[in-house]
């Protein structure tokens, strides 16, 4: 009898009610973390660990694509496409937005918003802390609601339980139940579907069953079953009414998937601008190892010169160390500038690649850029304002502190309910049933003729099932629960917090912004002092080429001396340096600038969804073809 009880009580149960099903996948094959595994019919589905793919630790084919004979040929496209395809950093802040689906799915079943956040890496030594200098953590991702009337668990839930026991009670008197030795067993089965909804309802649906057998003579029925079905419904009309409410979590778990799609934009445009500035140096590097050969070619010219001179008897032995003095300075710089392009490919094989410096083939390849430095002849004139409104319009850091104003706007309406008074509408209404067979044993009260129950009550689950679906005996209530805090203290307290917070937000808001628009100034006027001193060191650098013509042709006709000589390559070589210096300012400036004013991806033509899905449909640049002898 129990056995068949237990299995009509849950058929009576899932026919009232089923949890809906979900998808772990969307249409397009991406995951879909928003929603739970699929309830029907694989039941246990909701029980297993859910599936996340292994992280792919390889490196993309376009970098193999550009290696050939030790050598990697670089274009700065192909150095941002290869970060947006290995770049850990921006790997690793794929997972946010993934996170956030999954906060969705929580709030979606009534639980909280988890707190959390990520922080971007510096590029430049693999640090976390912010590239460079540049843009250090980014704000957290998830932002939670606190404050407000409890959200009510939108989870149906199915609970059960099953008991059994055995009583022997020996008793001072057979009044009751005929006997002085009492024994009996009882089993219960209880199971109950409950479910709370957003707009503030809630209501559970019981059946339990007590199936009893004693030797008491006493009892008319022996054994008996008592069963019954309730259902209860709970309507808050203050605190906890409405969708708006309860459903905040939702809204703001939702806002907080687009502040992380935001931040993964934010990660993306910091990589990216990294990457470039990590590129023209290694570009200026080069140039700058090309100056430093040309010096020490002037200088081993001179020495060697100088040598012949002294051969034939026209020049003092001493300026023979004066120029091998100056030769030996040459080739130190030499060697100082190419430790430096070492030392920037070891970081940009980093920056690009996932695997790093530890794929020999990788780490022993030299990185051959194929992008040069281009300057506009004339430079293009943006108002400031303009730029000040574009990157109010773009920069996601912006576009983050305006959903978080919202977050916040949503807990304070959410806080504003939680002062009223608690009023609950409840509502009851059960079935009551009673069935068994009639006990044979027992007996009747001297002088009181036996009276045979009535055969409706004769039978087992099936007759209880028959008198609760009949409604033979209902039970029915209803009322109105008050609850009134006098002082409300708690409450005005939670409200005016939320209001300063609110009011704090505000303040970041607009603090946000002022920085922005700083940004955007300073670096319009970085880029104005860039173009400056490029132009500047350009004319200083060609005066200086014709002094050292000058001075070597006075120096040929006997009018000079191999001092003023030395000192005019040692004045070229310095300006043809700082002219490399000021172009690779210039052009990090501009870069600094597209970031301030938010124009990175656009200026690099970036796709959003290429960057996430971690493959760039661009084709790698051709690797230049070989000069003859084997030079490029």
């Amino acid at each position: 009898m129990f056995r068949n009880a237990s299995v009509i009580a849950v058929v009576i149960v899932s026919l009232f009610g089923q949890p809906l099903s979900g998808q772990t996948e969307a249409p397009n094959g991406k995951p879909d973390y928003t929603r739970g595994a699929v309830w029907f019919p694989n039941f246990t589905s909701v029980y297993k660990r859910p599936y996340v793919a292994e992280v792919d630790m390889a490196n993309s084919t376009r970098i193999e694509k550009l290696l050939r004979d030790g050598n990697i040929y670089l274009s700065i496209e192909d150095a941002i496409a290869l970060a947006l395809e290995n770049n850990l950093d921006i790997a690793y802040m794929r997972f946010e937005p993934l996170v956030a689906d999954t906060d969705i799915l929580r709030a979606r079943a009534g639980g909280g918003v988890r707190a959390g956040g990520a922080e971007t890496a510096d590029l430049s030594t693999g640090a976390s802390a912010g590239g460079g200098g540049r843009a250090g953590l980014i704000p957290a991702v998830r932002v939670g609601a606190a404050g407000g009337p409890p959200v009510p668990q939108l989870e149906p839930v199915l609970t059960g339980s099953t008991s059994w026991g055995h009583n022997s009670n020996p008793t001072t008197s057979n009044f009751t139940t005929g006997t002085n030795t009492f024994i009996s067993e009882r089993s219960t089965n209880n199971i109950t579907y409950s479910q709370a909804f957003l707009s503030g309802t809630a209501f559970s649906l019981g059946f339990n069953s007590l199936n009893s057998s004693s030797n008491s003579l006493r009892n008319n029925f022996n054994p008996s079953v008592t069963s019954s079905m309730a259902l209860n419904f709970r309507q808050s009309l203050t605190q906890g009414f409405g969708r708006s409410i309860n459903g905040r979590l939702i809204r703001i778990a939702r806002n907080n998937r687009e502040v992380s799609d935001l931040t993964f934009k934010q990660q993306v445009i910091q990589t990216v601008s990294q990457i470039q500035t990590l590129y023209w140096d290694l570009v200026s590097f080069n140039e700058d190892v090309r100056v430093k050969q040309q010096s020490l070619e002037l200088s081993q010219k001179l020495y060697n010169d100088n040598k012949r001179q002294v051969e034939i008897g026209t020049l003092a032995p001493i300026e023979i160390v004066r120029a091998e003095a100056e030769v030996a300075a040459r080739q130190q710089e030499l060697t100082q500038a190419l430790t430096q392009v070492q030392q920037q490919e070891t970081i940009l094989k980093n920056a690009v690649s996932k695997s790093g410096v530890a794929s020999p083939s990788i780490a022993d390849a030299n990185i051959i850029p194929t992008s040069r430095i281009m300057v506009p002849q004339v430079e293009p004139i943006e108002p400031v304002q303009d730029l000040m409104a574009s990157a109010l319009q773009s920069r996601p850091e912006l576009a983050q502190s305006r959903i978080r104003l919202t977050n916040s706007d949503i807990s304070l309406r959410a806080t504003r309910q939680a002062m009223l008074p608690t009023v609950d509408f409840v509502a009851n209404m059960t079935n009551n049933a009673l069935a068994g067979s009639l006990n044979p044993n027992v007996l009747t009260i001297p002088g009181q003729p036996f009276q045979v129950p009535s055969g409706f009550f004769l039978g087992g689950v099936g007759t209880t099932l028959n008198q609760i679906f009949a409604r033979n005996f209902p039970d029915y209530s209803v009322g109105l629960q008050l609850t009134v805090p006098i002082r409300n203290r708690v409450a005005q307290a939670d409200m005016t917090a939320a209001q300063l917070q609110h009011r704090q937000q505000e303040i970041r808001m607009r603090q946000a912004e002022n920085s922005v628009r700083v940004e955007v100034k300073n670096a319009l006027i970085a880029l104005q002092q860039a173009r400056a001193r490029m132009d500047s060191a350009t004319k200083s650098r060609v005066l200086q080429e014709q002094t050292l013509d000058a001075e070597q042709k006075k120096y040929a006709l006997g009018a000079s001396t191999i001092f003023l000589v030395i000192q005019a390559q040692r004045d070229l070589a310095q300006a043809r340096s700082i002219e490399v210096a000021a172009m690779n300012n210039y052009t990090k400036a501009r870069v600094e600038l597209d970031r301030a004013t938010g124009q990175t991806l656009a200026r690099n033509s970036i796709s959003l969804e290429e960057a996430y899905e971690g493959t760039v449909s661009r084709p790698p640049d051709p690797i230049p073809a070989r000069a003859p002898g084997g030079g490029e």
